[in-house]
């Protein structure tokens, strides 16, 4: 079930657009200047923004794998244990974080992960 960090990053190369950024503890996503990620090595986590309907119905449903990182701007930020989510629902919410910042035009240009799974 864990998700290795290497699968995490090919999930992030799949989008368009993403810059890294390198913390001292952390490296950072973003699409256009617009944060959607981050990526703490030490602890296998990573943060990813979501709405506020989602933070709560992820904490809610699994506290063992999702816990609330912060809310800012409407947003609810989820921190995500890669060691407790498996690599079809990573993408999709890595996809989601991503599709939250990302103007129009390249979100229509990036097919939804999910989708291209039901067909």
């Amino acid at each position: 079930m864990a998700v290795p960090s290497d699968k995490f990053f090919r999930i992030l190369d799949a989008l368009a657009d993403v810059t890294r950024a390198e913390g001292s503890d952390y490296s950072s996503f973003s699409v256009r200047g617009k944060r959607f990620g981050y990526y703490w090595p030490r602890t296998q986590t990573v943060g990813l923004k979501q709405t506020l309907s989602e933070q709560r119905a992820l904490v809610s449903e699994r506290p063992d794998v999702f816990e609330e990182q912060f809310t800012a701007g409407g947003f609810g930020w989820v921190v995500v244990y890669l060691s407790g989510v498996k690599l079809d629902e990573l993408t999709e919410l890595v996809y989601e974080a991503w599709r939250l910042s990302a103007p129009d035009e390249l979100v229509e240009a990036v097919p939804d992960p999910a989708r291209k799974r039901r067909r």
